[in-house]
């Protein structure tokens, strides 16, 4: 499919930039193959702002924040989800400001977690002579392996699909709950006169990748639904955390969710032609794609195979939930 990209010559590491009136946006120095150029976290508002994604715990990154945001009322700090390249600055942003944290939850403690295995320690692993730049890794049509989780996050305000999380001039925010690439991720929906209606995608839609969806928080099941949930609507443009705005993004949601479709079709041939571990799978359906990413490939394929297990069209060997290291049959 299309990607939507950023190149590096478009933004500058800590500096405040218009990305649409009213909205600018500031891009903190993380880059690597699962944050592309780096997080970028959005202002809404002019006097008194939202703050989206306060990002990593990077000083540069909060020094930049503290500079863009001097001079303002900051009254909502908004969080996608906790994966610690978006929440973990929030902390400091509200003790700074007083504003409240907004978010669907903290990281969910799920009652059906189970443990979910573990590859073969020689599979995936790239050559050592092996180097590939973060900027080549980010345009690859494949999942991405994800940060670890900022456990330490809860929200002052836990907060649901349609609720108002922010308001100021003519402009309102309100909640969309968007399971899938995590349990307690969100999305916020900005409507507003001079820019129309604009959904802030977090991890949910990204331009320049598709979203790593991963049990067992990562449902992937909760995320097709979600992404056809989004597809249907009619925003003017959707923003991710990472990259660019993404323009006619319900046309774009939709290919994404015919690739995932096709993805799912592809694992369960797969099974039904013999090939019963993930290992195999991902040998053959990423064979394009460069080694070092079939590990966090293997993530991904495991979300499709519980699914599908869930669906009643595939099987583990022996029982049991499945796991990386599970062996999968056709009924």
């Amino acid at each position: 499919m299309d990607f939507v990209t950023l190149d590096e010559d478009e933004f500058s590491y800590g500096v405040l930039a218009d990305v649409l009136p009213g909205v600018q946006r500031v891009i903190a120095e993380n880059p690597s193959k699962f944050t592309y150029h780096g997080t970028g976290t959005y202002i809404v508002g002019d006097a008194d702002v939202a703050v989206i994604d306060p990002g990593p715990q990077l000083d540069s990154h909060r020094d930049a924040l503290a500079a863009a945001l001097d001079g303002r009322t900051v009254r909502s700090i908004l969080v996608t989800h906790c994966h610690s390249d978006h929440s973990p600055l929030a902390a400091w942003l509200a003790a700074e400001t007083g504003a409240p944290t907004i978010a669907f939850g903290p990281h969910a403690e799920a009652v059906d977690e189970w443990d979910i295995g573990s590859l073969p320690d020689d599979f995936g692993r790239a050559p050592s002579t092996e180097s590939v730049s973060a900027e080549k890794a980010s345009v690859d049509d494949e999942p991405k392996v994800e940060e670890s989780t900022d456990t330490d996050f809860s929200p002052d305000i836990a907060v649901r699909t349609g609720d108002v999380v922010f308001e100021s001039a003519d402009i309102e925010i309100r909640a969309l709950h968007t399971p899938g690439h995590t349990s307690n991720h969100s999305c916020f929906a900005l409507s507003s006169e001079a820019v129309g209606r604009v959904l802030f995608t977090g991890d949910h839609v990204m331009g320049w990748s598709t979203t790593v969806v991963s049990p067992p928080d990562g449902d992937m099941g909760a995320y097709m639904e979600s992404l056809r949930m989004v597809a249907g609507r009619d925003d003017d443009v959707a923003i991710p955390t990472h990259g660019s705005p993404i323009p006619n993004p319900a046309r774009y949601i939709t290919s994404l969710v015919e690739h995932r479709v096709e993805r799912e079709r592809q694992v369960l041939d797969a099974v039904r032609r013999g090939l019963t571990t993930i290992p195999e799978m991902v040998t053959e359906l990423y064979a394009a794609v460069r080694v070092e990413l079939h590990r966090p490939a293997g993530a991904s394929v495991l979300g499709h195979l519980v699914k599908l297990v869930d669906d009643g069209e595939l099987a583990v060997v022996g029982d049991g939930r499945p796991r990386l290291d599970s062996a999968f049959a056709a009924h």
